[in-house]
C-alpha cells in the first residue's frame, strides 16, 4: 500500500470506521483501492459540512466529476485522495460513468429540498451505497462482479436508508428532509413537521415506515447473499452492520430523531468479524 492508499485508510479509520473495518478484511492487494474508492466516498459526504451555500459545493463536486472524466487540469498533488482513486480507476478499469452518476446524486444533500417520493429515495440510494458496493465488487473481482447488480442494489438501499435514519438528527438541524414526501404524507406527516418535532405519533410513524423500507430490502439481500461469490464478500460486509443498527433504531423509537442510537465499536467489530466467518 502506498502512501495515498494509506492515507485513505488512515482518513476511513476516524470518518467511516465500518467501511474501515471491512477493507482490512479484504484480499491486502485489494485493500489500497477499496480505501481509496471509500476515501473519495468520505471527501463527497463532507462536502456539505464545508460550505455556507449550495453552489460552492456544486464547485467542488464539479472539480471531482472533472478529475475523474480526465478533463481536470489542475494537479492532484497534495490530494491524496484524488490520487489514490485516479490510479484505482486505472489499475481496475473502474467505470468513470458510475463515479459521475454518484456526484449527480449528490448535488441532493447541498440543498434542503424534500426528497419527492420513495423511488426517488431507492434511485438516490442506488447511485451512491449500491454503486459503492458495485464499484467496490470490480476492485475484488472484475468477473463475477457485474452479475451480482441486484443484490448490490437492495444491499445499497438498506444500508443507506439506515444511514439516513441513524443521520436524521443532523439532517433534522440542517433543515434537510431525507423522508421521501409520499412516506410522509402516507403516515400522516409532513416535512415540516418531521422538521419541527412537533408530532412526536406521526414523526414516529415515519421513521418506522423507513424502518419496514430498509428491512424489506436488506431481507432481499439476505435471501440473495446466500450464492454470493466468496470473492465479493468484503465489498458487503459494512452492510452486514445494517439488521443490528436496525435494531437499535425500533428500540429508540421517537428518540430517532433526536439522537442517534450508539452502538459501541466493540460490538460493531464483532458483528462484522462474524459476518467475515460466515463469509469464509
Amino acid at each position: 500500500m502506498n502512501a495515498n492508499e494509506s492515507h485513505c485508510l488512515q482518513l476511513l479509520r476516524d470518518a467511516d470506521p465500518d467501511r474501515y473495518l471491512s477493507v482490512l478484511y479484504a484480499p491486502e492487494e485489494k485493500r489500497g483501492a477499496l480505501a481509496a474508492l471509500y476515501g473519495f466516498n468520505v471527501e463527497i459526504a463532507r462536502i456539505r459540512d464545508l460550505i455556507h451555500d449550495p453552489l460552492p459545493g456544486e464547485v467542488r463536486l464539479q472539480w471531482w466529476r472533472d478529475l475523474i472524466n480526465g478533463t481536470e487540469h489542475g494537479e492532484v498533488v497534495g490530494n491524496p485522495v484524488a490520487a489514490a482513486l485516479l490510479e484505482a480507476i486505472k489499475t481496475y478499469n473502474l467505470p468513470r460513468a458510475a463515479f459521475d452518476n454518484y456526484c449527480e446524486a449528490r448535488i441532493f444533500d447541498l440543498y434542503d429540498d424534500p426528497m419527492p417520493s420513495r423511488n426517488d429515495l431507492e434511485g438516490y440510494c442506488g447511485e451512491t451505497a449500491s454503486a459503492l458496493i458495485q464499484l467496490a465488487s470490480l476492485v475484488l473481482d472484475a468477473e463475477k462482479a457485474p452479475a451480482q447488480a441486484d443484490i448490490a442494489g437492495h444491499a445499497g438501499v438498506a444500508q443507506a436508508v439506515t444511514g439516513l435514519l441513524r443521520l436524521l438528527p443532523l439532517h433534522r438541524r440542517r433543515g434537510q428532509t431525507y423522508i421521501p414526501a409520499d412516506i410522509l404524507a402516507a403516515v400522516g406527516c409532513s416535512a415540516e413537521m418531521l422538521l419541527e418535532g412537533t408530532d412526536k405519533a406521526a414523526i414516529k410513524r415515519a421513521i418506522d415506515a423507513m424502518i419496514a423500507l430498509a428491512e424489506d430490502h436488506l431481507g432481499k439481500y439476505e435471501a440473495a447473499a446466500k450464492s454470493l461469490p466468496a470473492t465479493l464478500r468484503a465489498a458487503y460486509l459494512p452492510v452486514g452492520l445494517t439488521r443490528m443498527y436496525l435494531k437499535k433504531l425500533k428500540a429508540s423509537g421517537f428518540d430517532v430523531a433526536n439522537e442517534t442510537p450508539v452502538v459501541s465499536p466493540l460490538r460493531r467489530q464483532w458483528t462484522m468479524l462474524r459476518a467475515s466467518m460466515r463469509s469464509a
